[in-house]
């Protein structure tokens, strides 16, 4: 079902300097800030005004703003000139999340449309190399959306991570890997065999005796029926920690490994590595949830699967 209809939206380009990066560069580097506010300001005025126009709202008719950009003063100082109620103005996660960029504007409007009743007229301004509106109102069948995990939840479900950390998995500084050989390069051939197990976590359940397999198998482990299986996803189940190790000599880009065997709510049971969580952390009784995150990078390849997250009071 839509849950959110378009009405209309307003456009407003220019062709400026200020933010840039070569390709391949770690970072991008942007120009003196007062340019890019001063630059930006008149371009967000004429993309509004173009949004309402097509819409033929007024500002006092939007019930939520969101503003995002990769120019955090432009973002700040210009969105408060756009007319809008001080209740209708949304907070951007920077504060909480960074700018995820080009991301960065859905992240926000599902956050909003998750918490948002039908009738809802919502407005989303992106700042990038010009400026475009979008305006959306909400529908009745958003009453009945409900997030597997809310954007909110997600947040509140994060940890901290070190500086020096945060720089070693972004490949700004070198750190001495663990003295053991390095993975062999991830199968492609084998992933697309079991693409639903590796990208979507999705086990299988024998519909004689109900006994759900991870990884998914052919013969059942009760009463040995072959090829008499149902697929199930696992991907958004809650789970409890039985049993867990502490690796400090295996592989990884964030040494130590935490692994755990982990009971998943309604049957199965896998073996997983822990994210977001220290080995000072880890319990037996621990509620996880699975996310899909990165193991490691061989030969240029990086091999992603799921691991498990705490969860941290949100369920």
């Amino acid at each position: 079902p839509v849950i959110a209809e378009y009405l209309g939206a307003g456009i407003a380009t220019e062709e400026f300097l200020e933010r840039w990066r070569l390709p391949g560069g770690d970072r991008s580097r942007a120009w003196e800030e007062r340019f890019g506010e001063v630059t930006y300001g008149p371009l967000m005025s004429q993309a509004w005004e173009r949004a309402l126009a097509a819409t033929s709202l007024s500002a006092d008719d939007i019930d939520k703003l969101i503003v995002t950009g990769t120019h955090g003063r432009a973002v700040a100082r210009n969105a408060k000139r756009l007319g809008v109620r001080d209740e209708a103005m949304v907070d951007d996660l920077s504060g909480s999340v960074g700018n995820t960029g080009t991301a960065h504007p859905l992240l926000v409007l599902t956050s909003v449309l998750e918490q948002a009743s039908p009738g809802k007229t919502i407005a989303v301004m992106t700042l990038a190399d010009g400026v475009e509106v979008i305006v959306l109102r909400t529908t009745d069948a958003i009453a009945a959306a409900t997030p597997a995990m809310s954007t909110a939840d997600q947040i509140a479900s994060g940890t901290t991570v070190s500086y020096g950390k945060f720089l070693s998995w972004r490949g700004m500084v070198s750190v001495e890997p663990p003295n053991r050989p390095l993975p062999n390069r991830p199968s492609a051939s084998a992933a697309h065999r079991r693409d639903d197990w590796k990208f979507g976590f999705v086990g299988s359940r024998d519909r004689n005796s109900g006994m759900i397999h991870l990884p998914p198998a052919r013969v059942s482990e009760k009463g040995g029926a072959v090829d008499d299986m149902e697929p199930v996803p696992m991907a958004d189940t809650v789970g409890t920690v039985v049993s867990f190790t502490i690796d400090k000599l295996v592989y990884s880009p964030s040494p130590p490994v935490v692994f755990a065997v982990v009971d998943f709510d309604g049957g199965g049971r896998a073996p997983l590595e822990l994210a977001d969580c220290g080995p000072d952390e880890i319990e037996v009784g621990m509620r996880v949830l699975p996310t899909f995150r990165r193991l490691f990078t061989a030969d240029e390849i990086h091999n992603y699967f799921w691991k498990v997250a705490p969860v941290r009071g949100v369920r």
